[in-house]
């Protein structure tokens, strides 16, 4: 009998890196930033293998971008499919406006991209067993945790063996709208205004179905629907019925289909869902914090629910691996829910928008608003500049040095293919996982030294073989040079004819502090559990 199993004996209970509760796409994608920058972890899972059915089905380009950074970029590529955008269409199904999406966006991969999340997951839990820093234990449910700000938190789980006890340095919940994580650290639900019941239905068939290889979304306040192809013969559509009304699965689908189609015709899956929208008024206690829908609830409307909880994994993952690794200031982690938070909270409303704009409401002024928007997609150039990147900059903090002209600070670097020994490279493989210094010129000496002093290389984009892509990017903004965060925020420009970052006193001290982070011991040894939880 282990310690790990029965001990109640804190000195006895293994420090366990970082704990998260949960082994959705967020979950294991956190693990495996942290395992890039050598931060052990385990991963507990009440399931013991992946959910079989489809749920996410649409990446944007930056999301493509963080499944590069942890290493599964070419496995997500052969199974994902480029998607056109989105259109909308009145009841008739006549197209009011589409928001096109170009196939090669600023992160270097196409603005909207399909596919099955189960596939995904699959290929993220492989990567995992490949990583001697992650463990993954299938089957454990999570039962308690105790936070604490001044040492490591608290976990206990249970599985078929019995009751386990662990401590963790750090604790992510990317356990999900029902997250016991979020209960834990006493955070509730800010309703944002938005829930409605939809059914949601998965067809695999061979027929000629009607798509332009993009989102549908039909503006009908009777019946609005979503549709999508999602593979070679898998498609998803959802349905907003009203109370009490039913509707055969083909009959709700037949303005997609062949007149009197009676080939192959299979329904994967038919499931009445509650779409909402909601946001976690706090996302940290101490060394608990929250990911993904534990964080967060938004409207499928845009595709950006898997988007955001990605966008959360690696915001966090640097920072933790900093303070737990490097001895970073502590309140590097207050950054996380002070960038994530505001950012969640912009997508979901765009999000909820676009569902108002489908249904129109159900109050007085649906009709004005419906005419509204016919009338607003008629306005030139209105439809390209909606279809940009959903993405916004994040606002103005401690590791994002904007000044009263907001130029590139906050923003993503774009990432174009690079000339590296002579082969083409994304840029993010060329400089990995640190901070970057990249340069419009060669660096001066004081950019040089401060690449020194923060242990990190400086790069002349000159020199990189891009066709001038960052050049042009750096002259748009105005900068001589930029300071890339590890997950490719800019955080600091030098300006155009200047000599030094703007503001280097205030972000320096965040990274760099001469206090240890607390050690953990020794991990806990393989488990054999390992290669059955996979």
């Amino acid at each position: 009998m282990t310690a790990e199993q029965h001990s109640s004996n804190t000195s006895e209970v293994p420090v366990i890196p970082v704990v998260i509760i949960g082994a959705g796409p967020v979950g294991v994608t956190a693990a495996l930033l942290l395992a890039r920058r050598g931060v052990r972890s385990l991963v507990l899972e009440r399931h013991h293998d992946v959910y079989p059915l489809p749920r996410a089905l649409v990446a944007d380009d930056e999301a493509r971008r963080i499944l590069q950074a942890v290493g599964v970029g070419e496995e997500f590529a052969a199974m994902a499919r480029p998607g056109n955008g989105l259109r909308l269409l009145d009841a008739r199904h006549r197209v009011m406006a589409e928001f096109r999406r170009s196939e090669h966006g600023p992160h270097g991969y196409p603005q909207t991209s399909m596919f099955e999340q189960p596939a995904l997951e699959r290929v993220l839990r492989d990567a995992l067993a490949r990583r001697p820093e992650c463990e993954l234990r299938g089957g454990a449910e999570v039962t308690g945790i105790e936070p604490d700000t001044e040492g490591p938190v608290r976990v206990t789980y249970r599985d078929d063996a019995g009751e386990h006890h662990l401590r963790a340095d750090a604790v992510l919940g990317c356990d999900g709208a029902n997250s016991l994580t979020r209960e834990a650290i006493g955070a509730a639900w800010e309703d944002l205004r938005f829930e409605e019941r939809w059914t949601v239905v998965d067809v695999r068939t061979t027929a000629d179905v009607r798509c332009w290889e993009g989102v549908d979304q039909v503006c009908d306040p009777d019946r609005p629907a979503t549709f999508m192809r999602v593979g070679a013969d898998s498609y998803r559509w959802e349905f907003r019925l009203r109370d009490g009304q039913e509707q055969p699965v083909r009959e709700l689908v037949a303005p997609w289909l062949p007149r009197s189609y009676d080939g192959d015709f299979e329904v994967v899956r038919e499931s009445a869902y509650t779409f909402r929208a909601r946001i976690a008024d706090r996302w940290r206690s101490g060394r608990v914090f929250l990911l993904g829908d534990a964080a967060h609830l938004t409207p499928p409307f845009i595709g950006q629910g898997l988007c955001t909880g990605l966008r959360d994994a690696y915001n966090l993952t640097w920072k933790l691996a900093r303070v737990l690794r490097q001895g970073g200031d502590e309140r590097l982690l207050d950054t996380y829910e002070s960038e994530r938070k505001p950012h969640a909270r912009h997508v979901i409303r765009l999000a909820v928008a676009m569902g108002w704009a489908m249904t129109g409401g159900q109050d007085g002024a649906a009709a004005l608003r419906r005419r509204l928007l016919a009338v607003a997609c008629r306005i030139p150039g209105l439809t390209t500049a909606a279809g940009g990147n959903l993405s916004p900059p994040l606002t103005a903090g401690p590791l994002v040095r904007r000044g009263i002209r907001r130029g590139l600070v906050g923003t993503h670097c774009p990432q174009p293919w690079v000339d590296a020994d002579g082969r083409p490279t994304r840029l993010d493989e060329l400089l990995g996982d640190a901070f970057t210094v990249l340069t419009a010129a060669e660096p001066s000496p004081s950019l040089r030294a401060l690449a020194h002093g923060l242990g990190v290389r400086a790069v002349s984009v000159s020199g990189l073989g891009d066709d001038g892509t960052l050049a042009a990017w750096l002259r748009a903004g105005r900068a001589a040079a930029v300071l890339l965060r590890p997950d490719r925020v800019v955080m600091d420009l030098v300006p155009a004819g200047g000599r030094d970052f703007t503001d280097t006193a205030a972000w320096a001290a965040l990274l760099h502090t001469a206090r240890s982070p607390f050690p953990s011991p020794p991990t806990v040894e393989k488990s054999p559990l390992r290669s059955a939880a996979r």
